[in-house]
């Protein structure tokens, strides 16, 4: 079962392109254990779509499902356009139609001068703000700087869905000095959000700018979370901290966000190929790692 290695700004997967697989479960435990498999956030699934060029799942490091993935999709867009899979096509670009368990999402990757897919663009649809859809079990019309109390400390949480729940939390500190872990596991697994939750830790640096950590759901914190990214701009713009356009810079590199005019949200960066693989047949026992 042949594999790729990727990563979009360090966030790294391994990408299948393999149907008929029976446990992704274990198959993602195994393979996301850096110790005993080879090592990454999330397992990568490109499957036939018939209704889009593919279709992409994506199994977090614990075994669970997320419903999208910002950096997942790209690395997915550039395996499969690297297999010549290409359909339509501008002069710099291909458009790609791609589904997921979020649903349809539109992508655009972006030649360079020498020919390769340098930078790819997401569509990522329309933030979900109703609490009953992220879902949280918060009674408010929309959850902006709620309250949010976590083992002792109180933090401001704006919550919403790309697809996947995020808690979004602005904090005065700066983010590289805090310990991301002890509350993003705490907050993930709150009796407010029955399917888990992401959780971004946010400095704004002005008004185009902000600084990003993030605790994945179901695979702790990563150098990089697509997804988070968008929905950090969006509660920003939402609670007057942010203008509709920002750059995040997470530890592994910088996304451009935009909040567009249409209600959609595009995220841009980068994807890289770093290793091509096969994986025996008579694979050892599953890892029994749980993330975080």
């Amino acid at each position: 079962m042949d594999f790729v290695k990727m990563h979009g700004l360090g966030n790294d997967f391994v990408v299948l392109e393999k149907t008929g697989l029976e446990d992704v479960s274990s198959l993602s435990r195994r393979l996301c254990d850096r110790h005993f498999g080879i090592g990454a956030d999330g397992l990568v699934l490109i499957l036939p779509s018939d209704r889009a060029d593919f279709r992409m799942r994506i199994i977090n490091p614990d075994g669970s499902e997320a419903e999208m993935c910002g950096n997942g999709i790209r690395c997915a867009a550039k395996r499969f356009l690297e297999r010549g899979k290409t359909y339509s096509t501008e002069e710099n670009a291909v458009e790609l139609i791609v589904e997921t368990l979020a649903g349809i999402r539109l992508v655009r990757a972006f030649r360079d001068p020498a020919g390769a897919f340098g930078r790819i663009e997401v569509n990522m649809g329309e933030p979900v703000l109703s609490p009953e859809a992220i879902p949280v079990l918060i009674d408010a019309e929309r959850v902006l700087d709620h309250p949010l109390d976590v083992d002792g400390k109180r933090y401001p949480a704006t919550c919403l869905s790309l697809g996947n729940p995020h808690c979004v939390l602005f904090l005065d500190e700066d983010v590289g000095d805090v310990d991301v872990a002890a509350p993003g596991r705490l907050i993930e697994s709150l009796p407010i959000f029955p399917n888990r939750t992401n959780v971004e830790f946010v400095n704004v640096l002005g008004k185009g700018e902000i600084k990003l950590r993030a605790w994945e759901r179901g695979a702790g914190e990563t150098l990089a979370c697509g997804t988070g990214a968008c929905a950090a701009v969006v509660a920003g713009f939402l609670t007057g901290r942010l203008d509709e356009k920002a750059t995040a810079r997470l530890p592994g590199g910088d996304l451009e966000i935009v909040w567009t005019k249409n209600g959609a949200v595009l995220m841009t960066g980068p994807a890289e190929t770093v290793f091509y693989g096969s994986i025996p047949d008579q694979s050892p026992r599953a890892s029994d790692r749980t993330a975080g």
